[in-house]
């Protein structure tokens, strides 16, 4: 059984802090001396769009790391309509960075680089990423959206981000859920918070309304967070493609979660995909 922290409260660290707080994320960042942080960095639109992640989100997930003295890397790589590099500053997660004396890296820019390749694979037989992304634990920090392709675009399609390829685009005519099963069942993520304090409904992944969910979900199994949003906002995970095939793929679960925190009905909003 996984657990999975839903967790209402106004933006803040607070609420961030009570999610980490109601799952074993110490445990499953127990082995790494090194964590990557990962948010949405798609544009340099500031969180209260829905569309990138909050700063005060990063901000938290990083006392929680650095707090357990491990060192903490704010990581993107370039494939997004604003280069990362622009974007970190722009949205305020450069800020909070500075503050904590955590660091920023464009993992494209690094020379050292390796190629993973897929068992079985959807649609690509190998992709490259910074060879730190295999040697330290991961932490996936999503905004929460909607995506007319994928249903839903959280933590798992936000993994997305860790390929070094600049030419993300032309990836996607294999099929967005399709490369983000093999990305994530290649390079699960360690941890999952997901920024619910903002979402974005509709048909994304930046039209839409902005949505005031005061909400994070956060959990050790990538695939149960993204199955327990997607209930969040009135969405069967059944019905989202890459969330189904990780879970038959023995990546996390669907539906044998335990909710912890605030529970499900305390953040319930049906949302409307399809908003322009």
């Amino acid at each position: 059984m996984s657990l999975v922290a839903v967790v209402k409260g106004e933006r803040g660290v607070e609420p961030v802090f009570r999610a980490m707080e109601s799952i074993p994320f110490e445990k499953a960042l127990e082995p790494y001396e090194t964590v990557l942080v990962k948010p949405n960095l798609i544009t340099s639109h500031t969180f209260e769009t829905g569309i990138t992640t909050d700063p005060v989100v990063l901000e938290a997930v990083l006392m929680k790391v650095m707090g357990l003295d491990k060192k903490a890397l704010v990581v993107e790589t370039e494939g997004g309509i604003t280069s990362p590099d622009e974007a970190i500053i722009e949205t305020g997660m450069m800020d909070v960075i500075d503050r904590l004396g955590s660091e920023y890296i464009n993992m494209g820019k690094l020379d050292d680089k390796v190629e993973l390749e897929v068992e079985n694979p959807r649609a690509i037989e190998k992709f490259k990423v910074a060879r730190i992304a295999v040697e330290s634990a991961i932490i996936t920090l999503p905004s929460m959206k909607t995506l007319h392709h994928t249903t839903i675009t959280m933590g798992l399609k936000n993994m997305f981000g860790m390929l070094t390829t600049r030419s993300k685009y032309s990836i996607h005519k294999l099929g967005t859920n399709n490369f983000i099963y093999d990305i994530c069942k290649t390079l699960p993520p360690t941890l999952s918070v997901i920024d619910g304090f903002y979402g974005k409904s509709g048909r994304g992944p930046w039209s839409g309304t902005p949505v005031k969910m005061d909400t994070i979900i956060a959990s050790v199994d990538p695939v149960a967070a993204d199955a327990t949003a997607a209930r969040c906002i009135g969405i069967d995970p059944y019905t989202i493609d890459h969330v189904r095939w990780l879970h038959e793929a023995g990546m996390g679960e669907i539906d044998d979660i335990e909710v912890v925190g605030d529970g499900i009905d305390a953040s319930y909003q049906k949302w409307d995909l399809d908003s322009e």
